[in-house]
């Protein structure tokens, strides 16, 4: 991945420019280029902006860049895995408790998967019921 210093040229709102300044000088502020290219690619495949500041590392530049992916993993989790999207017709509380549950569960499931995977003993339904015969 190529990372590389630019200011945009688009055109933006006097809003939106000025959101974390108060104002807007009509310039809008520098900003990262982020531009994948794979080895066997005759063009780059995919390009990102990013506006973290100047002292970022590149690498923490690439690993922001590419959470994206787990994002929208999480998010699918969510809404098709633990039913985040099956609130119709329930009242404020009981979409409210729908949705802690389901956050709850999804942090749970996030922990487990994140875990570090230790030797364990082996658990009942893994053991033979049947002791081994040796000679």
């Amino acid at each position: 991945m190529s990372v590389r210093p630019v200011r945009p040229s688009s055109v933006r709102s006097k809003a939106a420019a000025s959101a974390g300044q108060g104002w807007w000088d009509g310039v809008l502020p520098d900003c990262w280029l982020l531009v994948e290219r794979p080895a066997d690619a005759e063009a780059p495949t995919d390009d990102r902006l990013s506006s973290l500041p100047a002292d970022t590392p590149v690498t923490d530049l690439v690993r922001l860049a590419k959470v994206r992916w787990r994002i929208e993993q999480d998010y699918r989790e969510l809404k098709h895995g633990l039913g985040l999207d099956h609130f119709e017709g329930w009242s404020w509380p009981g979409r409210r408790q729908h949705v802690t549950l389901v956050t709850a569960v999804h942090a749970f499931l996030t922990e487990q998967r994140l875990a570090p995977k230790a030797p364990g003993p082996a658990s009942r339904s893994t053991r033979s019921s049947m002791p081994s015969r040796t000679p």
